[in-house]
């Protein structure tokens, strides 16, 4: 439950002599000052006394007028934020968020009414705007003035937005592009189109900001970072024309009056409070209550490494035997089942799998006009009726969730799609899992079905190009922390063949050692885990690897930073229940040895499987030494998991 109680507003005085308003965090260490500047509104964010955001534009452009200049306070307001709330498939169970929020509002020359709500919290800014009239119902929003100004001597780790209609069968932008390591900012993305959510950057010394973006519903676009100026300015853009098919406005219609999605800037002077940060579902509401309880899962998956020939009658079969044996919640069965299969055929495996206490969910294209991805079922999730009706029959035969791919970019059209779809699949009983797909934005709290999502490079590159094979440890010390502290991530990690491939001798290299890929398992998070594991693993790994990954959850209660720095080697620790499981992994090219600080588990004796020279793995206990330190060994390409 909130509890709101008001306190003062501290007034600041600036150098140019501007009054302004100011807003602290809870313990004081974080802050952000909103003022104008002849009419022009601009925040500026401290943290430990040091500017971490410099002084950065507000506002917006719209049919009813301009919210970025000329505009005069009017009322300016506070109040203590205090709340509990459950997050059932997140990061942390058990959240209690608390935050000073500030809310301004500034009048037009027209007399309509801009707000600007500011939250901080003790790591976290969090803002959003607001729009009223007293005469006007609805309004287009054509532009933001919003930016984010960060430090000329701050680094980025940002991945770049691709040119709609690219890449395979069309189907970009899905938020699948490398990402571009401690660059200085203003270094331009390779497409000239700026840069997605979320962005990571280096505050030298000072410390960390991660810039992202939650609470977009079909009321909004998602909107990305445009091309910074050379002395670190990111303004914010909408989308590109050429996104959805050409299909839809890249400017936002709404009624008034309206709020938009928030903007959010998680500070730390370590890694930890990014790792760690629930911003993205503190600021935001469920919208629906769930109509049944969603399960977290661990899954099994034949596409990933055999592809598309095994969506056949026996090797569904064999991969629902695998998910039996490995205790395993579900088998996610993949494209081109319509064809392969027959809806008949999928019916009798779905009884098959509920017989062996495993569950199913489902592959469908998203596509109406958005791209040329050939893969089928077609044209069954793209408009009301007929996604109505496949969905009342896939309830009817038992099927609990669905994965959805190709979707069309970021404009309002398609976030609406994105939220009929998830409404209509909480009507019907069924999870969502979203493929080629924007970044979800505080959904996890938003759409009570809403499981999880690609928006990375996920572990089907390893089997597409060799050069991502290369990189599957780099990537493992970046995803961690830039991608995943801010929403699910359905990568699909652990996979234990020797080659990217249904046959031994073929197919890309694997580069990286055996407990690496089972570190994975822990280091990326997704409430169901498609694991890449295939039925010959059960007789090629040893019976404590197999054991490790039947009981390795996919839902955590707690997560929090240990070491590691993205592109060099990472190291977290996450929580189920009374069990700690600690994963490190080396993405650099040379040995490390890494001191693993881990004061609550001081004294305690762990679980440590660990590389052999081989890249096998092996098993030893270890002790937490009394000042909560383990020492481990980490070799190239290499991992460990430690674990009670």
């Amino acid at each position: 439950m909130k509890r709101i109680l008001p306190f003062s507003i501290l007034l600041a005085s600036l150098g140019c002599g501007l009054s302004a308003r100011e807003i602290q965090s809870p313990d004081g260490s974080l802050s952000v000052t909103l003022a104008l500047d002849e009419g022009a509104p601009y925040y500026e964010v401290r943290h430990q006394g040091s500017v971490a955001i410099e002084r950065s534009s507000l506002g917006l452009e719209t049919s009813i007028g301009s919210f970025a200049s000329g505009l005069r306070e009017t009322v300016s307001e506070t109040r203590r934020i205090d709340e509990r709330y459950e997050l059932p498939h997140g990061k942390m169970r058990s959240v209690h968020y608390k935050a000073n929020e500030l809310t301004t509002r500034f009048a037009n020359e027209h007399g309509d009414t801009l707000e600007v709500v500011f939250r901080v919290s003790n790591d976290d800014v969090a803002f959003r705007y607001g729009l009223a009239s007293e005469d006007k119902r609805r309004v287009t929003i054509e532009s933001e003035a919003t930016a984010f100004d960060l430090p000329e001597t701050a680094t980025a780790f940002i991945t770049h937005q691709a040119a709609p209609g690219t890449g395979w069968m069309s189907v970009q932008p899905s938020y699948e592009e490398a990402y571009m390591l401690d660059v200085p900012v203003g270094t331009p993305s390779p497409t000239g189109l700026g840069f997605t959510y979320p962005a990571l950057f280096r505050l030298g010394d000072k410390g960390w900001a991660l810039i992202s973006e939650t609470g977009v519903t079909s009321r909004y676009c998602g909107t990305r970072l445009d091309e910074p100026s050379v002395d670190g300015r990111y303004p914010i853009a909408f989308p590109q024309p050429g996104e959805n098919g050409g299909v839809g406005a890249t400017t936002v219609s709404a009624s008034l009056p309206f709020e938009s999605p928030w903007r959010t800037i998680t500070i730390g002077k370590t890694l930890a409070p990014i790792v760690e940060s629930t911003v993205a579902t503190d600021v935001v509401e469920p919208l629906y209550e769930a109509s049944m309880d969603y399960q977290p899962g661990r899954s099994t998956w034949s596409w990933l490494l055999w592809q598309n020939p095994s969506m056949n009658e026996a090797d569904q079969r064999a991969f629902i035997e695998l998910a039996d044996t490995m205790d395993y919640e579900y088998i996610l069965i993949d494209s081109m089942w319509d064809v392969n299969l027959g809806e008949e055929k999928l019916e009798e495996l779905v009884a098959f799998a509920q017989s062996k206490g495993v569950d199913v969910l489902l592959w469908y294209n998203s596509n109406g006009y958005w791209n040329d991805a050939p893969f089928s079922p077609h044209n069954r999730m793209d408009t009301a009726p007929v996604r109505q009706n496949e969905m009342a029959w896939l309830q009817s035969i038992g099927v609990k969730g669905l994965k959805i791919d190709f979707f069309g970019g970021d404009k309002q059209t398609t976030m609406k799609l994105y939220e009929d779809l998830l409404t209509d699949a909480n009507r019907f009983g069924l999870s969502l899992n979203f493929h080629g797909t924007t970044l979800p934005r505080g959904w996890e709290r938003m759409y009570p079905n809403f499981i999880t999502a690609e928006a990375i490079t996920a572990s089907e590159n390893l089997i597409f190009t060799q050069d991502f094979a290369d990189k599957e440890a780099l990537n493992s010390t970046i995803f961690p922390f830039v991608r995943n502290p801010v929403a699910a991530m359905d990568y699909g990690p652990v996979l234990l063949n020797k080659r990217f491939s249904r046959e031994h001798d073929q197919g890309n290299i694997r580069r990286t050692t055996d407990a690496f890929q089972l570190a994975t398992a822990v280091l990326y998070f997704s409430p169901i885990q498609h694991f890449g594991l295939t039925p010959n693993n059960l007789e090629e790994q040893p019976d404590f690897v197999i054991d490790f990954l039947r009981e390795v959850p996919a839902a955590w209660d707690e997560v929090r930073y240990v070491d590691g720095y993205p592109g060099e080697y990472t190291a977290l620790a996450r929580r189920s229940r009374d069990r700690w499981y600690v994963a490190a992994t080396n993405g650099s090219p040379k040995p490390r040895a890494v001191r693993l600080e881990l004061p609550w588990l001081k004294g305690k004796t762990l679980t440590m499987i660990h590389d052999k020279t081989d890249g096998r793995a092996a098993k030893k206990e270890v002790k937490v030494d009394a000042k909560g330190i383990v020492y481990v060994d980490l070799g190239v390409g290499g991992g460990v998991v430690l674990f009670q």
